[in-house]
Formats: C-alpha cells, sequence, structure tokens
C-alpha cells in the first residue's frame, strides 16, 4: 500500500466517527418540520412543552390599552422601535400583580445605546452616529452621578418641559 493512501484511511476513519457519535447523540425525532430546512430544526417529541411554555415578554400592542398617552408618546418619538419592555421588564405578570413591574431608571440602561463607543464612526452609511441617528454621550463626562430620566422625558425622546 502506497504511503499516499494512509491520510485518505484516516480522514475516511474520522468521517465514519463523527457519523457514529452523531447518531449516538443527537435524537431520532430531531428533524426540519414541515420542510423548512432554515428554522425548523427542532425535537418533534418537545412541542408540546413548548406549547405549554409561558410567555414573558409582551409587546408593545399589551401595553397600549391602559397606558395610551405613553404608548402615543412612545411610537410617535424616536424611541418609536424601543418595545416598552426593554426598559419596564417582561410584562408576564403585570395585570395580576401591576407591582411586578420593574422601571429601570439606570443611567445604564440608557448607555446600553448611547453610549459613546471609541469603535463607532461619526457617521455610518451617509448618517451622523451610526446606521440609526442616536446621540451618542459619554457616561463618564455628560452629567456624572445623576440618572438620565432627571432632565430626560424617555416616552417623548426629549427634554422634561419640552425643551
Amino acid at each position: 500500500m502506497s504511503h499516499a493512501w494512509r491520510p485518505l484511511f484516516v480522514v475516511i476513519g474520522l468521517v465514519a466517527l463523527i457519523l457514529v457519535v452523531r447518531a449516538i447523540i443527537v435524537p431520532a425525532d430531531f428533524q426540519a418540520k414541515n420542510g423548512d430546512y432554515k428554522y425548523q430544526w427542532h425535537r418533534v417529541g418537545n412541542e408540546e412543552d413548548w406549547k405549554n411554555f409561558k410567555v414573558k415578554y409582551q409587546g408593545r400592542d399589551y401595553c397600549k390599552d391602559c397606558h395610551s398617552a405613553q404608548y402615543g408618546q412612545a411610537t410617535s418619538s424616536k424611541h418609536a422601535l424601543v418595545q416598552c419592555e426593554n426598559c419596564h421588564g417582561p410584562a408576564i405578570e403585570h395585570p395580576v400583580n401591576p407591582a411586578k413591574l420593574t422601571i429601570d431608571k439606570s443611567r445604564e440602561l440608557c448607555l446600553r445605546c448611547h453610549a459613546k463607543l471609541p469603535y463607532r464612526p461619526a457617521v455610518y452609511a451617509g448618517l451622523p452616529a451610526g446606521p440609526i441617528p442616536l446621540k451618542m454621550q459619554d457616561g463618564e463626562q455628560h452629567n456624572p452621578g445623576i440618572e438620565c430620566v432627571t432632565c430626560h422625558d424617555v416616552h417623548r425622546a426629549g427634554f422634561k418641559g419640552g425643551k
């Protein structure tokens, strides 16, 4: 046997080993259901568990009936793409227990989107400050020690008092 065949046998052996291990590890009911091979891969025997899973986040439309003023302000402001639960937490138990809903007024929450980052270009795709024109702030320089909501109305995405 030629020395050139040995690497081929090693590769064939590794492929066979991988296929055997895969057959042992991957459950038999793991498949792409409904023929959609991009998003439908899951364990078919686990479907009932996921149907019974309680959804924690409800989405903005869940809030609009009871909080129409804030909903109207937020959806017509620069924060229109931000879901209510990004700041207020998951609304899973909100109608039953209103105190369960948290309101995060921390600077860190605002700086998740508005932090001036050294690697973010000043002009990106022709828009100032990035693909979504956000006002960037240096958290250490801009009013350190006070919460952003002291001066800013987050639902209107502007200064309090209409400034």
